[in-house]
């Protein structure tokens, strides 16, 4: 049994048990095109790892790099180092990569071999056979038992229910644990027992296979008819069998077609700006590098030339050099080989490096690499520190939801520090900011809305007033978690109201929900959607219980009496649809369908005769989304029998065809869904999440620009926007864009784009538009407009606004707003949004929603956070970080996102200052050594710099580092803000990190060397010779880089204090050791010098100079810090200083208590509070936020400085700028 291409690009699967005639003649011929189901993620096996996996990492630019390395030091004449000093790190490098990659292998093939050797029960002629998962072939009938995972794509022959049904849970595929129905079709599902099965010969032809796990589309042939199937009728691999005895299915896809394989892709790998910024530097030091080679080698032809000419007696040129230009030449790649530590080129590769799982991470964390420096799993890595960031993630218990024992997670390891530089967020609304519980709140019924909580009078309760619920005792089978406050609506049920009666009867019949009866009358309803779920509960309280259903009726029990109603056809719900319907035939035979969905969609689809109560109706709409509810319009419609059957023909051959079949359905649902009668609307709440509205207002103040994209109506998001404090009755004007054409979306965005001017202009203190036009872009004067501003904008006009023509004025017009809710967008529409933000802005966009309709704009945006709620984990397995409530946003961002990018800042500064400061000192003994490629240090110093002595110090400041405590990162937010300006790290930053490190190799080269041009020892012999100066050197060069970090270190632990002492003391042990006896004894051609360590820091004048190296080294950035600390501070220096006066406010006031002064007990109000302060607390925006105003901390205008660049930032973008609103305003902490 096999498969072939069919026509069209479609595939046949020719079924017949195995060892059937048919069967096997088949398979004979189709059996070499179809894959095994055997399923292989590994990549090597014994014999294909070495060769692969050596030419997999020789791909990398950095080994690469290194072989050409080592191949020039190979060569005498060029190389002035020993070859180990390559040799060694490049294999430590191949070794550490080699063993990863093997055990990564390692635990693949375990995985795969798991999955491959599942039993699964086959028929094999005639008989069920046990059989491994690799041995399943297409076109084999296999048998399912209940909690047993499919092994395939199946095509659902019978099952152990009536009518072929059966229940799945497709957690592994799409992350939702709610059970859902599959259906075998009608002419299959009485293939119960293996003799009947054994002579099944249908064969199918159904599409090629495709990652849509929604979606499937095929034709069975049996018995000479053809019968359409559907992804209803299939179960695909992934899933587990539940609340099923047993079932048999056919064979479709198997192994590397099915559909969960076909998903297995690999992710977009997303690289930070800082990333993006070395691959421009690591260019930049690349040519610096050659032009000190091209330096050195123009001085040693020169040299060569005019003094060496005369030493060619007793010092010769190498064999095979006969003139002053090839030594040159030669003399040019050797500084190139000593030199090189300047190029941190395992930076720009581990920089595009995919994100890896923390284990593997931590096997494969790669230093910074050159020949003279090796890798090590301890050396300083951006890896490492990234995996440091990740971890503390994932163990902040603050950011754990005990309710759903769910902690955060760090899914990638390559983005931590892109956190501290976020500026835009676009927010999902519904189970992001909203908790997606849905509650039946309110609904209108035939004109009549009800669900208003009413008072004992009869009248309309005030807030706070809130009587008992609806008593539903008389209803055996009512939920009796739900509650309803208007007993009108239960009287209307029981005076036989018949617009109420259908109205429940439409929730009760027009849903995909299951039932599940454990006991009688305890009912447990599984929805797919939350409201779903809501809506048929409201339905079953008030009398019209859903009891159950099978593919072909669906049972009611309406207030007390079981009815059975036939179920002809689902019009399933999709997003372009936006609604959904059911064709069912009563007990009395009339046909009748019913329908809910959107009221933008349903209510142009009514009948002319409805349209009094359709403009009652959109008021009680407009009134529920005002209140932030989520409604839906109900309708129905009654079929002819005679129009009904032509219809469901037309369906019929629609659904068998295997072009354009979903655009066929989509004309014969139209058709029918049209001319229909109102029956009303629906209201359910959903209630915002706990911390919501204080997580946006400090986010706000972190000059964090908040877009919220729903798919929910506008008055439903506006309302919502003012629960959570986006949108605030003091803003100057929300602007409303509801064009449904594209001059009237371009007139309304040019007529707020006016008005945001015209206020601009009459609060510009004398300076006109057209000046301030004149002198910088429109993009910097929208910045600075003065006013708080909002905008909203409808789908259809979205639409518009995201044309190539008008996208830049739509973007200009957002950007210059505080706040942006757009709604009814779709998800390709959230996801355009997003990258039009990226395409134009210099700024890092985050997205962040919990289901399956965010998963493209979390993929789209730089970083993409899913939150694990209601709607499966689809959002969180497409994500970077997760976690389970919104308000745990504000702490990744500002208190581990903004110490990510300090920390990595503060590691890359440091690392570009002590690798120059290191390698430069080369560079300047040049000019002393003829240009003869000598180093300066001894090989084993540098091998072991930056293994052994510089490595842990830099990544416990990398890892550990803090300016201030994570409290105040939460109550200052303004803190946040030079991330977003990339202040820490830029190209003026990399430059002055250079420049330092050249004035220290200056300093480090030339003192030492001064001083031993004269100097003695105390014997009275010569100091000058080259071993004493390069211990010397070397020695002063740790000490400085040592003293240096110890400067840069904001927050010192035990771990820091071991590792710089630590560090050092390793130096001078390591020292002693090499120029011992004992291993002179051992390896007398390896370690000569003996004694010159002992000898040389013996001296009181190499002490002195070390002493004055290192202070003339760190005195001026010493001084430079003061003075800045002073003169300008930065806004971490204020909270410190802040922090530190309150300390000592504390003690004193300890002290004052402590002696017992009685006196007045005078009011301080006058000397505690500022102005301004009442009309802050009367507006409400400082509720819940007192922290953030502190007078010891605004009263320093700190922030000038940021503002200003932030202005300037804003005039030199091409496009739309972002806004401040603070431009003008005192510090906002």
């Amino acid at each position: 049994m096999g498969c072939g291409a069919a026509s069209h690009g479609a595939v046949r699967v020719p079924p017949g048990p195995r060892g059937g005639a048919a069967g096997a003649s088949q398979r004979a011929g189709l059996q070499r095109e179809v894959p095994s189901n055997c399923i292989k993620t590994s990549k090597y096996n014994i014999i294909t790892f070495l060769p692969v996996n050596l030419f997999e990492q020789f791909q990398e630019v950095a080994n690469t790099y290194f072989l050409f390395l080592l191949i020039l030091q190979l060569i005498p004449q060029i190389s002035s180092l020993s070859w180990f000093t390559t040799i060694v790190p490049l294999v430590l490098v191949l070794t550490i990569t080699a063993v990863k990659d093997a055990t990564d292998d390692y635990f693949r093939h375990k995985s795969d071999n798991q999955v491959n050797n599942r039993q699964s029960q086959v028929l094999i002629s005639g008989v069920l056979r046990q059989e491994q998962w690799m041995n399943v072939r297409v076109g084999d009938i296999i048998k399912l038992e209940n909690n047993q995972f499919v092994a395939a794509d199946l095509l659902l022959l019978s099952s152990s229910e009536p009518h072929g049904l059966c229940y799945i849970e497709t957690a592994e595929l799409d992350g939702e644990t709610n059970m859902k129905v599959r259906q075998a079709i009608p002419v299959t599902s009485e293939l119960g027992d293996t003799s009947k099965l054994a002579r099944f010969d249908g064969e199918v032809i159904c599409e090629p296979p495709n990652n849509k796990l929604d979606k499937f589309g095929g034709t069975l042939y049996w018995k000479e008819s053809k019968y359409p199937l559907s992804n209803q009728n299939m179960l695909l691999r992934g899933c587990v069998l539940r609340n099923t005895e047993w079932c048999f299915g056919l064979v479709v896809f198997a192994g590397p077609d099915t559909k969960l394989m076909q998903n297995s892709g690999r992710t977009k790998f997303k690289r930070t700006s800082i990333d993006r910024l070395m691959n421009t530097l690591v260019l930049w030091i690349f040519g610096f590098l050659v032009c000190m080679g091209v330096i050195l080698a123009i001085g040693n032809a020169i040299w060569e030339h005019e003094v060496g000419v005369c030493f060619q007696i007793y010092l010769p040129w190498d064999e095979g050099v006969h003139s002053a230009f090839f030594s040159g030449f030669l003399s040019f790649w050797s500084y190139i080989i000593i030199l090189n530590t300047v190029v941190p080129i395992s930076l720009y590769v581990s920089s595009q490096a995919p994100a890896l799982s923390p284990s593997l991470s931590l096997l494969i964390s790669l230093s910074f690499r050159s020949p003279a420096w090796v890798l090590s799993p301890l050396a300083p890595s951006v890896e490492v520190i990234r995996l440091g960031h990740s971890y503390f993630i994932n163990w902040d218990k603050k950011m754990y939801c005990a309710k759903r024992r769910t902690p955060a997670e760090a899914r990638t390891t390559t983005l931590n520090e892109e956190l501290g530089q976020v500026e835009y967020i676009f927010s999902d609304k519904t189970g992001t900011l909203t908790q997606n519980i849905m509650v039946f709140s309110k609904c209108s019924v035939n004109g009549h809305s009800y669900g208003d909580v009413q008072d004992v009078l009869g009248h309309k309760a005030e807030l706070g007033e809130r009587p008992e619920p609806v008593d539903f005792s008389f209803n055996p089978l009512a939920d009796p978690r739900f509650q309803f406050w208007d007993p009108s609506l239960l009287e209307a049920i029981k005076l036989g109201d018949p617009h109420v009666h259908e109205f429940f009867r439409l929730l009760s019949l027009c849903h995909t929900v299951m039932s599940e009866e454990k006991n009688e009358g305890e009912l447990y309803y599984k929805a797919q959607s939350p409201d779903e779920g809501a809506l048929v509960t409201a339905a079953r309280n008030f009398g019209f219980v859903f009891r159950s259903r099978t593919p072909k009726t669906i049972t009611v029990h309406e207030l007390g009496r079981a009815i059975t109603y036939q179920l002809l056809a689902i019009l399933d719900f999709n997003n372009i649809r936006k609604r959904m319907s059911v064709i069912v035939r009563s007990p009395e035979g009339k046909i009748r369908l019913y329908c809910k969905g959107a009221d933008t969609i349903l209510l142009e689809r009514l009948h002319p005769i409805n349209q009094d109560l359709t403009n009652v109706t959109t008021d009680h709409l407009n009134e529920y989304a005002g209140e932030g509810l989520r409604t839906l319009v109900l309708a129905y419609k009654d079929l002819e029998e005679s129009y009904y059957e032509e219809w469901s023909e037309r369906l019929h051959q629609a659904s068998s065809a295997h072009e354009a079949r979903e655009d066929r359905l989509a004309q014969l649902y139209d058709e029918v869904e049209h001319d229909m009668m109102l029956l009303g609307a629906t209201a359910i709440e959903d209630k915002l999440q706990q911390g919501v509205p204080e997580t946006i207002a400090i986010l706000t103040l972190a000059n964090i620009k908040i877009w919220v994209l729903t798919g929910d109506k506008q008055e439903t998001a506006v309302n919502i926007g003012y629960s959570c404090k986006m949108l605030t009755d003091d803003m100057t004007e929300v602007f409303v864009v509801t064009g449904h054409t594209v001059l009237e979306v371009r007139e309304e965005l040019r007529k707020a784009r006016e008005k945001m001017m015209d206020a601009s202009h009459s609060t510009s203190n004398g300076f006109s538009y057209q000046e301030k036009l004149s002198s910088s872009k429109l993009t910097s004067v929208l910045e600075a407009i003065a006013g708080e501003y909002a905008l909203v904008i409808n789908g259809h006009s979205l639409a518009h606004a995201l044309e190539a023509d008008m996208e830049v004025e739509f973007l200009e017009t957002a950007c210059a707003c505080k706040a942006v809710i757009c709604c009814r967008v779709t998800p390709l529409q959230k996801a355009q949004v997003v990258e039009l933000v990226k395409k134009y802005k210099k700024a890092v966009t985050l997205a962040i929603g919990d289901g399956a309709n965010d998963v493209s704009m979390i993929k789209t945006a730089h970083i993409g956070v899913g939150i694990s709620g209601q709607e499966g984990i689809q959002a969180v397995l497409a994500s970077d970080y997760s976690f389970s409530q919104f308000k745990f946003l504000q702490r990744l961002l500002l208190v581990h996102g903004r110490w990510s990018y300090l920390r990595m800042c503060k590691f890359l500064c440091y690392f570009f200052y002590k690798n120059f400061a290191f390698t430069m000192v080369h560079f300047w003994f040049g000019f002393f050594c003829g240009f003869s490629a000598q180093t300066v240090y001894d090989q084993y110093f540098i091998t072991l710099y930056n293994i052994v002595y510089t490595s842990l110090p830099v990544l416990a400041m990398g890892v550990f580092d803090q300016d201030v405590p994570e409290q105040r990162s939460m109550e200052y937010p303004k803190l946040y803000e030079p991330g977003q300006l990339n202040l820490l790290f830029n190209k003026r930053e990399f430059f002055i990190c250079i420049a330092q490190g050249i004035y220290t190799s200056v300093l480090m080269f030339f003192i030492p060397y001064g001083v031993f041009a004269d100097a003695t020892r105390d014997d009275g012999a010569q100091l000058a010779d080259y071993q004493s100066f390069a211990v010397t050197v070397a020695t002063s060069l740790v000490i400085v880089v040592s003293v240096q970090i110890g400067l840069d270190t904001g927050f010192w632990t035990a771990i820091n204090h071991f590792f710089i002492w630590g560090s050092l003391a390793a130096y001078f042990a390591i020292l002693f050791a090499m120029h011992s006896n004992g291993l002179f004894q051992m390896f007398p051609n390896q370690f000569r010098f003996v004694g010159n360590a002992q000898n040389t820091l013996a001296q009181p004048t190499v002490w002195l100079t070390i002493a004055l190296t290192t202070v003339v080294c760190i005195m001026p950035v010493v001084a430079f810090r003061f003075l800045k600390l002073d003169l300008k501070p930065e806004l971490s220096d204020t909270v410190r200083y802040t922090q530190l006066v309150r300390k000592k406010q504390k003690t004193q006031h300890r002290c004052m208590r402590r002696a017992g002064r009685v006196g007045s007990r005078r009011s301080g109000y006058a000397f505690s509070h500022q102005e301004g302060f009442g009309e802050l607390i009367m507006s409400g925006k400082n509720m819940r936020l007192s922290s953030l105003a502190l007078s010891s901390f605004t009263a320093r205008p700190s922030t000038g400085w940021i503002e200003t660049l932030r202005k300037k930032k804003g005039s030199d973008s091409s496009t739309a700028g972002s806004p401040s609103s603070a431009a003008s305003k005192t510090l906002k902490v």
